[in-house]
């Protein structure tokens, strides 16, 4: 007699074995012709964070993905973050975090570490996961070749008391002023995939750290990419019952903003998502990280992988 889970095995066993023949794999990538022409010679810029990049295994698929890419004809230029360990650095050194509205104080020691961290181990360990499954990735900043141009970063808050604006100094954190993107061309022309650390410099050649996100949408806008991913931690844009926003338009979008329906961190993200898309960017897609092949589920299958942000409705 076969009890309860030697029945579950053999079903999982079953579907295993029907996805594992050649037919069935031949008729999956049959399926991603369409989606291959899609994007072919086409830039995809993709912002690459949070658990996803600290987990090996998933690290692992991603770099595979992204290799995968640049076989099928797809040029993708990866930026990265690395808050996590960042304060873990910052901690390691006993050197003390403050945050203002949910952003680090980065003063002249902080800066140091975090282009140290960002530029450095981050950067090189994702380079090194590319290079070692066969692609040909290079790192580098955006300080290098002039590639991002910051200025300070100027942030006002409600002072709880006064219930006034009030505005906070948050050392050095930037925002994308120019971008220079000859270099990330001369890379995505030849057969080498960019690894970028979101970095800046000024004009007077001061460093600035700034958002993974906002650096990925200004690159992505500059180089008037094909699509931007943000890779996250979450499934995308829920609606009120949570069940997952697949598609949305710029005027959905701000709709939800004012109906309550994206609230807290997600307000920031959706509208820096305007920004790209109003650039000229043609999508952006908000995708969960954790999810294993979650790129190329997005770029190369008809479901797709997370919420997808468009000027119009369109469908996968």
């Amino acid at each position: 007699m076969i009890n309860k889970i030697d029945t579950k095995k053999s079903e999982q066993q079953i579907v295993h074995d029907a996805l594992s023949s050649p037919h069935a794999q031949a008729k999956i990538l049959s399926e991603a012709l369409p989606h291959l022409q899609r994007y072919d010679q086409q830039t995809v810029v993709i912002k690459y964070g949070g658990h996803a990049m600290g987990d090996p295994e998933l690290a692992k698929f991603f770099a595979r993905d992204i290799v995968l890419l640049k076989q099928a004809g797809v040029n993708p230029v990866v930026v990265h973050g690395g808050g996590p360990q960042i304060g873990a650095m910052l901690k390691r050194l006993k050197i003390k975090s403050e945050f203002a509205d949910g952003l680090r104080i980065t003063d002249k020691a902080t800066v140091e570490i975090v282009e140290m961290v960002l530029a450095g181990s981050i950067n090189k360990e994702i380079v090194a996961n590319i290079n070692n499954v066969g692609g040909n990735a290079v790192g580098i900043s955006g300080k290098d070749a002039n590639l991002m141009i910051a200025r300070k970063l100027r942030k006002e808050v409600v002072d709880p008391e006064s219930n006034l604006m009030q505005a906070i100094d948050l050392g050095f954190v930037g925002e994308p002023h120019h971008v220079n993107p000859h270099i990330v061309n001369v890379i995505i022309n030849s057969d080498i995939i960019p690894v970028i650390a979101p970095i800046g410099v000024s004009d007077e050649g001061e460093t600035f750290n700034i958002n993974a996100d906002t650096f990925a949408g200004a690159l992505a806008s500059a180089l008037r990419a094909k699509r931007l991913l943000l890779l996250t931690d979450v499934e995308g844009v829920l609606d009120k019952q949570g069940k997952l926003i697949e598609v949305m338009t710029r005027t959905q979008a701000r709709s939800y903003i004012a109906d309550g329906t994206i609230t807290g961190g997600m307000i920031p993200k959706i509208e820096s998502c305007l920004k790209v898309v109003d650039a000229g960017v043609d999508a952006v897609v908000i995708i969960n990280g954790k999810v294993p092949h979650a790129v190329l589920l997005e770029l190369f299958t008809k479901h797709g992988a997370g919420t997808l942000l468009h000027e119009r409705e369109i469908t996968r």
